[in-house]
């Protein structure tokens, strides 16, 4: 049994692997707009339409996924088609787009379809593997799940630049990337053992521990969390869940967070883009940030593994949440000594866009640590609930609409007031959440080393007699 579970875990590490962006489509929609603007001649303004009602149909589809992943036995199928969906979807972008955007109410239709489906894969992959792995497990799984997918992002997001770079400007063979991520999403996905998927437990309806099984103490010292499974084990009903003040304070945070953070990768793109006489380099430019970051979200995923357990979610989550307006602090400086050059009549040093290049080093510390802890947060507030996914839904929503609302943000902010000074905008903004976390959210988690007292103390508990039958 234990060789089962250890296989099942490996499988889906490869699922994640290459999964990578998929999940939220954020990878393809990064190569679709370059896609649609270089060799279509779309606008700056219909690409904006089209991933604007993307974001938009991932918001009102996250929480009705969640609630399915939870009624359903069948998450391994479901899955599977939101993956096979997802990426005929992406693959009919690609050949049916129209120059200057002819068909775009077509283009709309595919997004918002696309969208609903995509909302199913982040509640598919996590109930599946709590499922597997319980609520003891999540910690470990989790991480090393996001540490696959951020390095499935990584070999994606290189392979898609380097066929850009060299096919420019007919990069439509781009999405080649697609298919065969989905084929290896699929081949390992099928070799998953459905007997090995613990339903009760993916839904978070039981906890592997008498200590997960307790509501968490709120710093207030009053107990609101409503995860207690019921006696009669059945889950927590959506509305009651609702009522829940942590869950309702932790989905505002990600909303906040994304709706700081999600622009801030795109501007520094643009920033690279912005008087470049090379569009070939300037795809190589934005996936090098991309790909920066995804190879530290990978450290921070394994240190969020490894630590969230001993140190608790609340300070890994804060080192990551607080590196978002440390980041756009320094490129409020950067960018102003870059402009300044500019207009000087000068070249921008290779020295300074490589140190600008640099800060998405702290990009990978924020959304790594983010994309990990929110996880395991959301795990932790659902625990006994059976509403895991539809908990996950209502947390990923947030975040969809977040990202969404965040893209136009930060486009208005720079074209009125200037790359500048929307980077010290966001740096405000990014502060929100971070001190909201800091003072408002409890510790969600109960500590590996009280998680052992416990178990200490059931087996001191036991008479003797029981003790000996037991060995």
């Amino acid at each position: 049994m234990a060789s089962t579970n250890r296989s099942a875990k490996s499988l889906l590490g490869l699922v994640a692997l290459f999964l990578g962006e998929l999940r939220d489509g954020l990878t393809m929609i990064n190569m679709q707009s370059a896609f649609l603007i270089s060799s279509k001649l779309y606008s700056e303004k219909q690409v904006g339409v089209m991933f604007f009602v993307f974001g938009m149909s991932q918001f009102l589809f996250q929480t009705p996924a969640g609630y399915i992943m939870d009624s359903s036995d069948r998450k391994v199928a479901l899955l599977a088609g939101a993956a096979l969906t997802t990426t005929a979807l992406t693959v009919l972008t690609a050949i049916t787009a129209k120059e200057y955007g002819e068909n775009i109410v077509w283009m709309v239709f595919l997004k918002f379809i696309q969208g609903g489906v995509t909302a199913l894969i982040p509640p598919g992959l996590n109930s599946i593997t709590q499922g597997i792995v319980g609520s003891t497990g999540m910690t470990h799984q989790v991480a090393d799940n996001e540490m696959k997918n951020h390095l499935g992002t990584a070999i994606i997001v290189l392979s898609g630049s380097l066929i850009a770079f060299y096919t420019y400007p007919n990069i439509g063979l781009l999405f080649i990337v697609s298919p065969i991520a989905c084929a290896g999403v699929i081949f390992f996905l099928m070799r998953i053992n459905p007997d090995d998927i613990d339903h009760d437990a993916a839904r978070g309806l039981k906890s592997d521990t008498d200590a997960n099984a307790t509501d968490y103490q709120l710093a207030s010292d009053s107990k609101e969390h409503v995860s207690a499974a019921p006696e009669d084990n059945t889950p927590t009903s959506p509305l009651e869940l609702l009522k829940d003040k942590t869950l309702l304070v932790f989905t505002v945070i990600c909303f906040l967070f994304h709706l700081s953070n999600g622009t801030v990768l795109p501007l520094v793109m643009q920033t690279f883009a912005v008087g470049m006489d090379h569009p070939r380099a300037g795809f190589l430019l934005s996936g090098m940030c991309i790909i920066v970051a995804q190879i530290f979200m990978v450290g921070s995923a394994k240190v969020c593994g490894d630590y969230s357990g001993r140190w608790g979610r609340k300070k890994l989550f804060l080192i990551g949440m607080f590196s978002v307006p440390l980041r756009c602090l320094i490129l409020y400086s950067l960018v102003g000594l870059k402009d300044s050059i500019e207009a000087a009549g000068n070249d921008v040093p290779l020295a300074l866009e490589i140190i600008i290049l640099s800060t998405q080093i702290l990009d990978g510390v924020g959304a790594g640590v983010f994309g990990t802890m929110y996880i395991l947060v959301t795990s932790d507030i659902a625990a006994g609930t059976g509403r895991f996914s539809l908990t996950l839904g209502v947390t990923s929503a947030a975040m969809s609409i977040g990202g969404t609302v965040s893209g136009y943000l930060g486009q208005a902010l720079a074209q009125d007031l200037g790359y500048q000074t929307a980077f010290m905008m966001l740096c405000i903004l990014s502060l929100v959440p971070a001190l909201a976390y800091t003072f408002l959210m409890p510790e969600t988690c109960v500590m590996e080393n009280e998680v052992k007292n416990v178990e200490v103390s059931n087996m001191e508990s036991i008479p003797q007699n029981e003790e000996r039958q037991v060995v």
